[in-house]
């Protein structure tokens, strides 16, 4: 009997809460896709680790939380089940906060971060990301470069 196995590694940092930036590449049927992502909830004071997240995201229930990627991933017509997934996770750049005024500044930093690393994928890598980002906050130029080195790290690993 041939059973199928699979393995995962990764290091236990990915579990510290907090507010994190990551890139997914999924490749299928021979192509490549981008996700970009943030943890800080829009409507909590809640900050995930990006290994929760990763349940959420590919959650396929139709009335699954958080599941914006696998939204994306149906919407492009990409079948998860025949995709491969890599993930790199920056961060934590802030701790969890306790209380929502506290959080929202930090959560409309990384979604800024965010819109920086999708344009960056997109625009000078010609990549193609799934999903939309919007801007709401200014961040340092010297981060979005330091981001957009690891980002381009992370693509050059699997040349």
């Amino acid at each position: 009997m041939d059973i199928p196995s699979y393995k995962m590694k990764f290091s236990g940092q990915v579990l510290e809460r907090g507010f994190w930036l990551y890139v997914w590449k999924i490749c299928y049927e021979s192509n490549s896709y981008f996700y970009v992502g943030r943890t800080g909830d829009s409507s909590s004071p809640n900050a995930a680790s990006p290994f929760n997240r990763i349940g959420q995201h590919l959650d396929f229930r139709m009335n699954a939380k958080g599941s914006s990627m696998a939204k994306r991933l149906k919407q492009a017509g990409i079948d998860p089940v025949r995709s491969e997934f890599e993930m790199i996770a920056l961060g934590p750049f802030f701790e969890e906060q306790s209380d929502f005024e506290a959080h929202k500044p930090k959560r409309d930093f990384m979604a800024t971060l965010e819109v920086e690393a999708a344009n960056f994928l997109s625009k000078r890598c010609g990549q193609t990301v799934l999903g939309v980002h919007y801007k709401s906050a200014e961040v340092p130029d010297d981060m979005v470069l330091h981001i957009q080195q690891k980002i381009e790290l992370f693509l050059n690993e699997g040349s």
